[in-house]
């Protein structure tokens, strides 16, 4: 690789939001936007009598509910790097959506709400990144509510997350008496209120770390307070090591508040410092491919229909692992070893896009799909003929019967379930002979957003008929004998036609194991 494109994929910077629901994320990745250029007015995802939505949710039902649905992608410049935000659901019922797109960036951005803590949606994402091992950065908002005390998030962050935590500023006050930050990377303070201190944002400390000569904020015992947790936690903390950021075992802790921009600039200052550039990525036998390879490969870990509801079209969301992209370049789908020549791609801010002439490893871009791809795809340029690691599928929980209210309606029924379906969210049966469709989910909000999408963006009302929770295994098509299934074991095919029984409970499942135990269950294809 040439010492121009080497540059190129140093200077990405690609990273994924994730968070409970609330904690602030969406208003985060506004501020950071706005600090790019790349928008003009951070919206309000709350604000929606004022027609003002934030500018990565635009789903239409993401609007009217302000939460976060599907992972968006927004790109833009900042001090010299390019960078990729992948915001993500935070709601736990699209945590699949989630999970796959943590394999597609290389660190992540951990939101936590200072009133609430560690929440349990927090935790399962987290897990997936301590298992992949990539660098955690947390950003404690709501700084200008009331919370809990700074000390109490730090012992439950490392408890909870087992993962040991370095402070990089600490807050001087909280809620309404929110004075500042403590940075104590920088050695500086950031005022809250500027405008309440003649336009000053920042106060440099001397060597003792102290504020020099006179200012308010001396007399506050707030500030006293701060400086002895400081004293505390430089004495008796954790040492800030970049090696162990980099190998995810350490986090930096950065605390502000999202909504009023507070300590959300020197955060992406900091960050950027620190955040690692492209990454490996390993192929189906482990080994690491290098992102300055000469060749083009990358993987799709995102389909999403629609998200241009004019043209109705399909997205395959591909991150780069290696060499470079060109607009009409020639590519082998590695699971059809099939050539594809990538005439149409796109990059992305949320709802608005360009056509995207190169990229490079790092890079995220939408490729236009006619059907030809699914998530979890290798694309591989030349001879280097790789296929990437599985991306993470999970057994849905919850089943329902779905069919067509109106039967004139058909055709549009089913391009609308196999156009959805085929992003991931939601799962797809069929019953063995009669060919009845049932969706499986993680939760009940991923139906709901199913049924809508159907009626806005197919035209399709939809009856859903619930079956309650059920427990999906897979059997291998040739230990199929259709007289195991019974109305405790309803045996159906998944899209691809492989056999698999739903379980009305633990007890069915352990008595057909018992009667049958020759036959392997499976969870996980």
């Amino acid at each position: 690789m040439d010492q121009k494109l080497k540059e190129e994929v140093q200077s990405r910077k690609t990273f994924a939001i994730i968070s409970h629901p609330d904690a602030g994320k969406t208003t985060i990745t506004e501020q950071l936007l706005l600090f790019g250029g790349a928008i003009r007015q951070a919206g309000t995802v709350k604000g929606k009598k004022s027609g003002k939505f934030a500018k990565s949710d635009w789903m239409e039902i993401e609007k009217q509910r302000g939460i976060s649905v599907t992972s968006s992608v927004m790109q833009f410049d900042y001090d010299g790097k390019r960078i990729n935000i992948l915001d993500t659901p935070g709601h736990e019922d699209f945590s699949e959506d989630t999970y796959r797109t943590l394999m597609a960036v290389d660190s992540a951005v951990m939101v936590i709400d200072s009133a609430k803590g560690i929440e349990p949606q927090t935790k399962k994402l987290f897990k997936v990144c301590r298992m992949r091992g990539i660098p955690i950065f947390t950003f404690i908002n709501k700084l200008d509510r009331d919370g809990q005390e700074p000390l109490d998030l730090l012992a439950e962050l490392e408890e909870v997350l087992e993962i040991d935590s370095y402070p990089m500023n600490w807050p001087i006050g909280m809620g309404k008496g929110l004075l500042g930050l403590y940075d104590n990377y920088h050695k500086k303070i950031e005022i809250h209120r500027p405008e309440e201190n003649g336009g000053e944002r920042f106060i440099d400390l001397n060597e003792d770390g102290e504020i020099e000569g006179d200012h308010p904020i001396k007399m506050s015992t707030l500030y006293d307070q701060a400086l002895e947790d400081v004293a505390l936690l430089n004495e008796a903390g954790n040492s800030f090591s970049e090696e162990r950021v980099a190998n995810g075992e350490l986090t930096p802790v950065f605390f502000g508040s999202a909504l009023t921009n507070f300590g959300v600039e020197t955060f992406l200052n900091t960050y950027l410092d620190f955040a690692p550039s492209p990454t490996a990525h390993r192929d189906e036998d482990g080994e690491a491919i290098s992102p300055y390879s000469d060749e083009f490969s990358g993987f799709i870990f995102k389909i999403q229909a629609n998200m241009n509801p004019a043209h109705r079209d399909r997205i395959a969301f591909v991150r780069i692992c290696s060499g470079e992209f060109d607009r009409g370049m020639d590519v082998t789908l590695a699971r059809t070893n099939k050539k594809i020549k990538l005439g149409n791609s796109t990059q992305f801010m949320a709802e608005s896009r360009e056509t995207v002439q190169k990229a490079v490893a790092g890079d995220i871009i939408g490729l236009y799909d006619t059907g030809n791809f699914q998530i979890g795809d290798t694309l591989y340029a030349g001879k280097m003929n790789v296929q990437y690691e599985k991306l993470p599928q999970f057994t849905p929980e919850m089943f329902m019967k779905v069919n067509a209210k109106n039967v004139m309606k058909q055709k549009s029924f089913h391009k609308g379930v196999n156009q959805l379906v085929q992003e991931g969210a939601i799962q797809l049966y069929r019953t063995f002979h009669t060919e009845d469709y049932i969706l499986g989910a993680v939760g009940q909000l991923q139906f709901e957003v199913f049924q809508y999408r159907m009626l806005h963006e197919y035209n399709a009302e939809v009856v859903m008929t619930p079956m309650g929770s059920k427990i999906a295994r897979w059997i291998k098509p040739e230990d199929l004998d259709e007289n195991m299934s019974s109305s405790r074991n309803l045996l159906v095919k998944d899209r691809h036609d492989q056999p698999l029984f739903l379980f009305e409970n633990q007890f069915a499942m352990r008595w057909f194991a018992d009667k049958y135990p020759d036959i392997e269950l499976t969870s996980l294809l």
